[in-house]
C-alpha cells in the first residue's frame, strides 16, 4: 500500500484548484512553459504568444512560466535575472497582453506577498522545499502552491510537505518531480513515484526540462541533455500526470540561464503534439 492509503497503480481523486482561470487537477494535462529566466519583455512576449497559440491548437490549458530571480546558480558569476521589481513587470505586462496566468519561483518569505500580487501560482524550488517559512509564506497569500520536490528527497517524503501546506490552509497544492540526485552530477527520474506523490491527493506535474540536467557537469554551470526530454515526457504523461513543466526558449545555446535543456520555441508543438497522442491513445 503506497503512503495516502491507496494502492499503487490504482487512479487517485486529487484535490483540483484554480490558476487564474486554468483548473489544475481537472483531468486535462496543464502545460506550464516559458524561459528560465525573463531575460527581456520582448523574449517572454515571444514565448508567450508562441506556447498560447501552440497550446489553443492542441486544446491544452496553458499557464505562462519565467523567473524574475534564480538565487540558486551554481557560480556567484552566473546571471541571476532582472531582479524582482522589474522581472514581475515583465510578468503583469505579458499576463495583460495575453490574458494567460502566470507563475515564477520564489527564494525568501518576503517575496510570496509581492509576488502572489501578479502571479496565480507561487512555485517553491527544489532546494527549499522543506522551508516551513517560506512554504507558509507562499500558502497565506492565497494563491496555490507549487513544490518542487528536493533532489535529495524520496517520493513519499512529500507527504511531509503536503501536510505544512494543508496547515497553513493553501488554497490549492500541487507537487512537482524534477529528478533525484543519483552519484555525482547525475538525476534520474523515479516514474512509479509520480503515483505515490499524487496518492497525497494532490495534482503532480514532471519538469522535464529540469530532469534533464547534469547538476554542475559544466563546472560553473549545470549542464544537460536536451535530447532526454521526449523520451521523459512521454514516460511521465503514461504514468499520469496533471502537469507538465517545460523551460522553453527561442535560442537555447544562447539563454542567460539553462542553456543546456531549455526547449527549442520552434520544437514545442512537435513535443507536445506528440504527448497529446500519446494520452489520447491510453
Amino acid at each position: 500500500m503506497a503512503p495516502g492509503g491507496h494502492r499503487q497503480g490504482e487512479i487517485v481523486n486529487v484535490t483540483a484548484f484554480k490558476a487564474g482561470d486554468v483548473t489544475v487537477g481537472g483531468g486535462s494535462l496543464v502545460v506550464i512553459a516559458g524561459p528560465c529566466l525573463a531575460e527581456s519583455l520582448a523574449m517572454c512576449e515571444q514565448v508567450a504568444g508562441t506556447m498560447q497559440e501552440v497550446c489553443g491548437r492542441l486544446q491544452l490549458p496553458y499557464i505562462f512560466k519565467a523567473s524574475f530571480d534564480k538565487a540558486n546558480r551554481t557560480s556567484a558569476g552566473s546571471q541571476r535575472g532582472a531582479g524582482m521589481a522589474a522581472g514581475l513587470e515583465i510578468l503583469a505586462t505579458v499576463k495583460q497582453k495575453f490574458g494567460l496566468p502566470a507563475t515564477t519561483d520564489v527564494h525568501l518569505p518576503e517575496q510570496c506577498g509581492p509576488a502572489a500580487e501578479v502571479v496565480d501560482l507561487l512555485q517553491i524550488p527544489a532546494f527549499l522545499c522543506r522551508q516551513s517559512d517560506l512554504l507558509e509564506a507562499a500558502a497565506t497569500t492565497g494563491k496555490a502552491v507549487n513544490v518542487k520536490k528536493g533532489q535529495f528527497l524520496a517520493p513519499h517524503d512529500t507527504a511531509n510537505i503536503v501536510a505544512k501546506l494543508q496547515s497553513f490552509r493553501a488554497s490549492g497544492i500541487m507537487l512537482t518531480e524534477r529528478g533525484t540526485s543519483f552519484g555525482y552530477n547525475t538525476l534520474i527520474v523515479d516514474f512509479p513515484g509520480l503515483e505515490v506523490m499524487r496518492n497525497q491527493g494532490v495534482p503532480v506535474c514532471f519538469d522535464a526540462t529540469h530532469s534533464a540536467q547534469r547538476p554542475g557537469a559544466a563546472g560553473t554551470a549545470t549542464g544537460g541533455v536536451r535530447e532526454s526530454i521526449p523520451a521523459m515526457a512521454r514516460a511521465a504523461v503514461a504514468v499520469g500526470i496533471d502537469a507538465l513543466f517545460l523551460e522553453v526558449h527561442p535560442d537555447p545555446a544562447n539563454a542567460l540561464s539553462d542553456a543546456a535543456t531549455q526547449w527549442p520555441l520552434d520544437r514545442a508543438e512537435e513535443l507536445l503534439t506528440s504527448l497529446v497522442r500519446l494520452r489520447e491513445s491510453l
